[in-house]
């Protein structure tokens, strides 16, 4: 049988001699997104503030390697270790302290040592592709700066360009510090912070932890547990009863989606952002007011509504003698954020205001105009979620349609409409949310509804326009810069991209690409650019100006 071992480890002895961290070529490319990046810092600097001496868990790797030498196959951990890494590299960059630059670069790279025959190597080697960017431009030391001044367009792989964003969300953030405020945090990296390095020698034993680790299979999840403890605090005869009512609620919702409900209803009870894991935040938080003695009412008051609440929410089926309809295509909406953050809020209201369509279509409709906005602006997950717990603080509060967090204020609204005006196509989670959000806009009224499995954003005037075309001629190279990627240049199609008739002149791109079958078009956006006879500058602006203005009407810009 192969040994198997498995350690919390403190950063400053992962990032050692011990550990020469190779990621195999046939794993997946570095992949993390500056938010992902951004919250792993957030995370640190609120472990930071806190200021206990207790251990922070990063989580774990899962390592293909011989005890006897430091080389180490990751086959699961690589998205933190690189991050880490570009973390430590950005701090090493930035300090003034000597001594600091070398004990951070000392956990970035091996210095070596002729006594015991080690060469001078990174700590961490991505894979083939990416490895020697990797040391040139994040492990050297001082080449972050470098790093920063690359364009993201020149780079050769996904994997590099998410280097390139994530070093500079993160340098962003630690310039922000202050130097004893960087130290305090590079001290409690390399002791204070823990990883969990599970290793084996055989590559199959290694995929098989990793899958152990990584099933959703049906093992006692924390929602057991807490059915378990309710249960337990009952008689007989209501333990029968509220077991049934819980499995219903359960089977209702599916086991996935019941699990996520308890943690929606752990924000709305904590009113803030989960520090723990859920089976030590739920019973203190939640449970610790109903137990003992109050378990059934947690079950028919809490668990039951909700579970309802939920399945009307994801399934947009409100049911109301008048103005069900409007409620749920808020929920319709909403289901396009690319988060479930407002959920809790709109559980909430939901719960409470069942019985009152009309409020709901005015709470709802503010609802999505701060869940769309703070998507538009990619606001992060902690200052989103905050916002969403002070809201619920005010609900609870009794504010309701008067809370200030529904509220956007001044510079919000700002930087929503800068988004919204600059270039939209560029950002690629956000593009076809406002255009769909628009093309509602622009056909209410002729009762279009879509049900398309593909739809695609592309452009009016090309990307890449032939040198001999008549766009060319129409538009100027700054004029191309300035247009192509902003709201009014671009369209919805329910099909598949063509690359060589995106190129089109205007002229033959209406009739060969943007007009469906039988000259039928299904999106109100796209049959507007049909209603033109030319492309240029002058239509363009005035487009952009009248779609901006519909889009700021609706969300009261």
């Amino acid at each position: 049988m192969q040994k198997l071992e498995a350690h919390e480890m403190p950063l400053h002895k992962v990032f050692s001699s011990d550990y020469d961290f190779q990621i195999p070529d046939y794993q997946r490319p570095y992949a993390w997104q500056e938010e992902q990046a951004a919250q792993l810092l957030m995370d640190l600097q609120e472990a930071l503030v806190r200021g206990t001496d207790e251990p922070y868990f990063l989580g774990s790797v899962v390592l293909v390697k011989n005890s006897a030498v430091p080389k180490a196959d990751v086959i699961d951990g690589q998205q933190r270790l690189t991050t880490l890494t570009i973390l430590l590299s950005v701090l090493r960059d930035l300090t003034e302290d000597p001594e600091l630059r070398g004990d951070l670069d000392r956990l970035v790279m091996e210095p070596g040592a002729k006594i015991r025959g080690l060469a001078p190597r990174p700590r961490l080697t991505l894979r083939s592709r990416d490895a020697d960017f990797f040391e040139k431009y994040v492990q050297t030391k001082g080449a972050v700066g470098t790093l920063l001044t690359l364009k993201e367009e020149a780079l050769r792989t996904d994997a590099q360009k998410a280097v390139l964003r994530n070093a500079t969300v993160l340098h962003r953030s630690l310039t922000a510090l202050t130097e004893e405020r960087r130290l305090e945090l590079a001290q409690m990296l390399a002791e204070r912070t823990f990883l969990v390095v599970v290793s084996t020698p055989d590559l199959d034993s290694a995929h098989r932890i990793f899958s152990v680790m990584n099933s959703r299979g049906l093992d006692l999840s924390p929602t057991d547990i807490f059915k378990s403890q309710i249960i337990g605090d009952l008689g007989a005869e209501a333990s029968e009863a509220c077991a049934t009512t819980w499995e219903d609620a359960e089977e209702m919702l599916g086991r996935d989606d019941f699990a996520e409900l308890f943690l929606h209803l752990r924000m709305i009870f904590a009113k803030k952002r989960a520090e723990q894991e859920l089976l030590k935040e739920f019973p203190e938080q939640v449970l610790s007011r109903y137990l003992p003695g109050r378990g059934e009412v947690f079950v028919h008051d809490v668990v039951r509504p909700y579970a309802e609440a939920y399945a009307q929410i994801r399934e947009a089926r409100y049911e109301s003698a008048s103005g069900a309809e409007a409620v749920n295509a808020w929920f319709r909406r909403l289901q396009q954020v690319d988060n479930y953050d407002w959920r809790p809020t709109a559980l909430w209201a939901l719960r409470h205001h069942e019985d009152d369509p009309a409020w709901l279509d005015t709470f709802m409709r503010a609802l999505e105009r701060l869940s769309a906005s703070m998507f538009v602006r990619r606001v992060y997950t902690t200052p989103r979620v905050t916002r969403y717990a002070e809201l619920l603080r005010q609900l609870d509060e009794g504010q309701g349609l008067a809370s200030p967090a529904l509220e956007l204020r001044d510079d919000e609204k700002a930087e929503t409409r800068a988004r919204l005006e600059g270039d939209l196509y560029l950002v690629g989670k956000i593009r076809k949310y406002v255009l769909l959000r628009l093309d509602e806009l622009l056909a209410r009224g002729q009762g279009v509804t879509y049900d398309h499995p593909l739809i695609t954003v592309e452009h009016v005037l090309p990307q890449n326009p032939k040198a001999d075309s008549q766009w060319v001629g129409l538009f100027d190279e700054e004029q191309r810069a300035q247009w192509t990627h902003r709201l009014g240049n671009l369209v919805l199609l329910n099909r598949a991209k063509n690359s060589a008739a995106q190129n089109y002149d205007f002229t033959a791109k209406k009739a060969k690409y943007f007009t469906g079958r039988g000259g039928v078009v299904p999106f109100a956006l796209t049959s507007q650019v049909l209603q033109h006879v030319e492309w240029t500058p002058e239509v363009l602006k005035a487009r952009q100006e009248e779609l901006l203005g519909v889009l700021f009407e609706e969300w009261r810009l």
